[in-house]
């Protein structure tokens, strides 16, 4: 059948879908999985998702569930209650924060829980400060609740953390909400307590919501601690909403289980929305991700030494690249190099102005796949994954020693 050319009368698609840019992380191990499945030898570190198994007590309570045909039927949009509670007690442990269980919805990974946050609390051009690097999601998901995310800058001298001086220079009449994230994604970085109750002195002082995401709180290293900022100032509670998930403590990415915890208004205009959006998460992966709250933390802790030492590797082994400036990074599972020193200069007969490019020659030259800056902020930086197996990640940063000696 002959295909029939496109009608200048199509129906107009959606402005505002039109504009979101696709996931640029996913967009590049995407890419990168498409090279080694025709059997290029790519070495990602595109993709923040644990190369772990799920513990197994974890997938054991959800081959239980399967047997109960209750949960084969909907359940309450916001989250099964048990789930809830133990939510409820997560957060009182790591985040010090007392919540209710009706302060909690449970949603379809950390990503939702995001995406509801910004819908709940941002108004038509209302401006969000946005912390720079951030991550991907962030500013496509403030742009989709027609907020205007405005980026200030942190770089490799301030330990990529934002400062009360700049946020306040940011801040206008228009200024709604704040985006605090610790340990950062794509940096690694982790406030200290003191810059945490700065900044949430600071935001509870003007007004300003706080949306805090703490996937990675348990993934630090060094004695550092993620503190939250209601627990460094708890009066900043009732303007704040906390998003997590089980995907990257537990090695759970692919089981789609995040919630969103926060002052009941804020709650309830959000579940009311997913009531709407998708009902209630899957029920045996709820269970799942119960069973991983509530169970022994053993595993867990195993992970996270397991991302330590090879955290360890890599800032070492990139360190050793001449041009390249490495931060330490005390949490999470990423390395955010300061490349500046590579740009400018010719590779491999090849003249690198931009960290796009430079990502694209790693790809191409070295067979190692690498987001470049451009998909967290400025250019002039890279993020490395390092929740891959050891031995490929070792290979891979030699491999950029070669490539740039």
């Amino acid at each position: 059948m002959t295909e029939r050319a496109p009608s200048p009368h199509q129906p107009a698609l959606s402005a505002k879908l039109s504009a979101i840019a696709e996931s640029a992380t996913l967009k590049v191990d995407a890419k990168a999985k498409a090279l080694k499945a025709s059997g290029r030898p790519v070495i990602s570190y595109a993709a923040g998702e644990p190369d772990f198994a799920t513990p197994p007590f974890v997938v054991d309570a959800a081959r239980e569930a399967l047997n109960d045909p209750a949960n084969f039927r909907y359940t309450p949009a916001a989250g099964l209650p048990g789930l809830r509670g133990a939510i409820a007690a997560k957060t009182r442990r790591d985040s010090g924060l007392e919540v209710d269980p009706s302060q909690v919805i449970v949603t379809n990974g950390g990503k939702q829980s995001v995406y509801q946050a910004f819908q709940a609390v941002v108004n038509p051009g209302d401006e969000v400060l946005l912390p720079a690097p951030y991550w991907t999601t962030y500013p496509e998901a403030i742009a989709l609740a027609d907020g205007v995310p405005v980026e200030v800058f942190a770089g490799a001298d301030q330990e990529y953390k934002v400062t009360v001086e700049q946020l306040e220079a940011a801040r206008t009449e228009r200024t709604a909400v704040l985006v605090f994230v610790s340990p950062s994604n794509p940096t690694g970085s982790v406030y200290t307590p003191d810059e945490t109750r700065a900044i949430a002195t600071w935001a509870l002082e003007h007004g300003i919501w706080i949306i805090s995401d703490e996937i990675y709180q348990n993934l630090v290293y060094e004695g550092a601690r993620a503190m939250s900022v209601v627990e460094v100032v708890p009066e900043v509670a009732d303007q704040t909403i906390l998003v997590n998930g089980v995907a990257k403590t537990y090695a759970m990415t692919g089981w789609r289980v995040g919630w969103m915890v926060g002052p009941a208004r804020a709650i309830k205009v959000a579940g009311n929305l997913q009531s709407h959006l998708s009902s209630n998460v899957n029920n045996v992966a709820q269970i799942a991700a119960q069973a991983a709250l509530e169970g022994p933390q053993t595993a867990a802790e195993e992970f996270r030494e397991a991302f330590d030492r090879r955290r360890r590797l890599i800032v070492a082994e990139l360190s050793k690249i001449d041009g390249v400036t490495v931060p330490n990074p005390l949490g999470a599972f990423y390395v955010y190099p300061d490349v500046r020193g590579l740009l400018g200069r010719e590779w491999r007969g090849k003249r690198i102005e931009t960290s796009l490019e430079l990502a694209d020659l790693i790809l191409d030259e070295a067979e190692v796949a690498v987001v470049p800056g451009e998909a967290f902020g400025p250019s002039g930086y890279l993020r490395l994954s390092y929740a891959l197996g050891d031995d490929a990640l070792l290979e891979g940063v030699r491999r950029l020693q070669e490539l740039f000696d």
